[in-house]
């Protein structure tokens, strides 16, 4: 049987595989950067009882799997979470200081899916991205088939 959570009058379980993108698709994940934004990413989905259940930062792209409780909204969440942490990248990565308006660290978008019978499967996708690119990258895989 499934973990499911509870609050006062629910039981449920959403998790979502969540992909966010830095603008302009830049590749600024990587060395201790990738890790400051892991970090600042789970600081934040713990403010907001998010439970961050995979995540995985590739170059120019961040995969997650969140387990957001039905009081929240998936916009509201990722607003939340990509407005946030792109003011924490701006003052404590790039030594940014005083306002940040028109200053942008993540694209506009999002793309999420729900994460149903294939939570196992989707964990392993997240966790194994870096790998499955760099396959890619190397014509291991024959994508005309």
């Amino acid at each position: 049987m499934k973990n499911w959570q509870s609050q006062a009058h629910v039981k449920w379980e959403c998790l979502y595989h969540v992909v966010i993108v830095p603008k302009y698709r830049r590749k600024v994940f990587y060395g201790q950067r990738r890790k400051k934004i892991g970090e600042i990413l789970r600081q934040l989905c713990r403010q907001k009882e998010v439970e961050l259940v995979e995540g995985n930062a590739m170059p120019d792209h961040v995969h997650m799997v969140l387990s957001i409780p039905p009081k929240y909204s998936v916009a509201m969440t990722l607003g939340y979470l990509k407005g946030k942490s792109a003011i924490r990248v701006h003052r404590e990565l790039m030594g940014t200081k005083g306002t940040l308006f028109g200053r942008k660290f993540w694209s506009r978008g999002y793309c999420v899916s729900t994460v149903g019978l294939d939570e196992q499967r989707i964990r392993a996708y997240v966790r194994e991205q870096e790998h499955l690119d760099k396959q890619l990258e190397q014509g291991e895989f024959d994508l005309t088939t």
